[in-house]
């Protein structure tokens, strides 16, 4: 007897990567959300990620990427950043699975005889649950349809069993659960045609797990032509409209209405057998937004990053600040100029005198393109040449968070001559302590001023463990026990963040905003022994938690700085397409003053 689909069942779309990884899948899983999200559908995304790890908290960035941080703290893969941004709204923990985490829970159970004394294997007891969690993130959202990204590629030997699991929900409803492969189509530079046989070898290897794909989106340098689209359809088994074209493209907020081209919405539902609803008219201000942030002809503000995780080789990865680089592009395209972000690597600018820096090296001087600009660059010659002067070009300067003592030193000496010279300055967590000791060394005269992550034998531990992060490290308790998710903060009156937070969407609210609720991911705090030192030097805490004893923003007073502000939690990870982070505005907005004077 066949096993008829439920009438009105949830619907699944799992996109899983052939040929290779890091092509665009968790662009993709978000664009068809954004699409689907338009038509009327309440859509919740799902990551899947098969290493063992049981979060992407101890994962080092230059190899993985950044960390993102839900509501809840729970530290994921950069995707779910992607995911928030593009569905503007925030996630759950139950939107981020991992390997680890479903085989530390089956093992938990079965110590705890919750199998009952049944032998615990890999099917069905693994698959089950993995089947359990995607059913229980989507009655968790209340959604109508789930997309499922799995990571890596269909020939990982780790991606097995949420393949089997995938297999499983279509064998149960085999109407509503749908494939969709993105697969690179290579162009070889000696032979110059697109290639589509390691395609149609992916689509193969799918179909030997018993799954045959429902769509194929085609990753290539350039649109596929209609001669690739029937080669690709009738060697995959597929109608040829299902075939759709993903070109390389400037911006990656293009994506969703590069696939309306083909119509992918539309053709999603009617495989699912479902009409559009009312459509969502926030569809028309996003392809608003996607063509501002790249069209953008006005000023440009040159912001560096200045950073530690660029030491990649011959590559340079700005994925270790990807947050930071996309609300930047958001609140820029807000105040009307185009953002050309450089990465200035710390250790570049360690020497002891502040107009000499050691000489940089080759391999560490970087920049990356914003997705619009074309960056203006120093050469390594021109930073060795000009020492810190070369940062007087810059409009506006970031450190962002970090761990550890590599470029410590680079960036408080960076930190100084902004303070110094006035150039605008935005401290993201580490970025923050950073200033916070900066102040303490070259404003209070407390030279030997440190973090207690670095110098925990320094005389003036400005920035120091909380009592229960100690207790912590005692026990080795390093995974997932820092500060981490959503945290509120009190704001002080007339000052900038409180300013900041007073604007939504260009307009000002009919009272200054008092309380704000931010993301944080960190274990060291200022210390609460110096605050009042720090307070009578000039240093303005204008944030803290409730309570008054932790401190969330510190900033200088507008009449000594344009602007020199620093938060310990991570404004980053709540800055969204159509709602540019207001900290982040108020950076840009002060940097295109910057522009101007100069």
């Amino acid at each position: 007897m066949a096993i008829r689909a439920l009438k009105n069942h949830h619907k699944y779309i799992f996109v899983i990567g052939g040929v290779m990884s890091g092509v665009g899948k968790g662009i993709a899983t978000s664009s068809i959300g954004t699409l689907l999200t338009a038509k009327g559908y309440r859509v919740n995304l799902v990551k899947v990620d098969p290493y063992l790890n049981v979060d992407a908290g101890t994962m080092n960035p230059t190899e993985h990427g950044e960390v993102f941080v839900l509501n809840s703290g729970l530290e994921t893969d950069q995707d779910m950043g992607n995911y928030e941004r593009f569905l503007g709204r925030d996630l759950t923990a139950d939107d981020y699975i991992t390997s680890g985490m479903v085989y530390k829970h089956v093992i938990e159970k079965e110590r705890a005889l919750e199998f009952g004394g049944k032998c615990v294997e890999a099917i069905p007891h693994i698959r089950d649950e993995i089947v359990h969690r995607f059913e229980h993130s989507a009655k968790v959202n209340k959604s109508d349809i789930s997309i499922i990204e799995i990571g890596g590629t269909i020939g990982d030997y780790q991606n097995v069993m949420f393949i089997e699991a995938a297999r499983v929900l279509k064998m149960r409803h085999p109407n509503d659960v749908l494939f969709i492969m993105v697969s690179y189509l290579p162009t070889p530079g000696k032979l110059g045609e697109m290639k589509s046989r390691p395609t149609q070898n992916a689509a193969r290897q799918l179909a030997g797990y018993g799954i045959n794909t429902d769509f194929i989106i085609a990753r290539a340098e350039s649109p596929l032509d209609h001669k690739r689209k029937e080669k690709i359809a009738v060697s995959c088994n597929i109608p040829c409209e299902r075939v759709i074209s993903a070109p390389d493209i400037e911006s990656i907020y293009d994506v969703p209405a590069n696939f309306e081209k083909d119509k992918l919405g539309i053709l999603l539902l009617d495989a699912l057998g479902l009409k559009s609803k009312k459509p969502d008219k926030s569809f028309e201000a996003w392809k608003r937004m996607a063509r501002g942030i790249k069209n953008h002809s006005n000023r440009e503000v040159n912001i560096a990053i200045v950073g530690k995780y660029f030491n990649t080789g011959d590559f340079i990865l700005s994925d270790a600040y990807l947050s930071v680089l996309e609300a930047i592009k958001f609140s820029a395209y807000e105040a009307g100029v185009k953002a050309v972000i450089h990465t200035v690597n710390s250790r570049d600018f360690e020497g002891n005198d502040v107009g000499r820096p050691l000489p940089p090296r080759r391999d560490e001087v970087s920049h990356i393109r914003s997705a619009h600009p074309t960056p203006v660059a120093a050469s390594t010659g021109e930073a060795q040449a000009a020492g810190f002067e070369v940062l007087d070009k810059y409009d506006g300067i970031i450190v962002p968070g970090g761990f550890g003592e590599s470029g410590i030193e680079g960036k408080l000496n960076v930190i100084k001559y902004a303070r110094e010279n006035k150039i605008p300055y935005f401290g993201l967590c580490y970025g923050m302590q950073l200033m916070t000791i900066e102040y303490a060394r070259n404003v209070l005269g407390l030279n030997e001023a440190h973090t207690a992550e670095i110098n925990p034998r320094s005389p003036h531990l400005i920035i120091d463990i909380m009592p229960d992060q100690k207790k912590k490290l005692a026990e080795g308790n390093y995974g997932g026990s820092m500060r981490l998710g959503l945290y509120p903060a009190k704001l002080a009156k007339d000052t900038i963040a409180q300013e900041a937070y007073s604007y939504f969407q260009g307009k000002r609210l009919p009272k200054p905003t008092a309380m704000i609720k931010e993301r944080h991911r960190h274990r060291y705090e200022v210390n609460p022994k110096y605050i009042e030192r720090l307070e009578k030097g000039g240093l303005v805490f204008s944030g803290c938690s409730p309570d008054g004893r932790l401190m969330e923003i510190a900033e200088l007073p507008r009449e000594v700085h344009p602007f020199f502000l620093g938060t310990q939690f991570h404004p980053e990870f709540l800055a969204r397409p159509l709602q540019p982070h207001p900290l982040f505005t108020a950076f840009v907005k002060a940097a295109k003053v910057r522009l101007g004077g100069r």
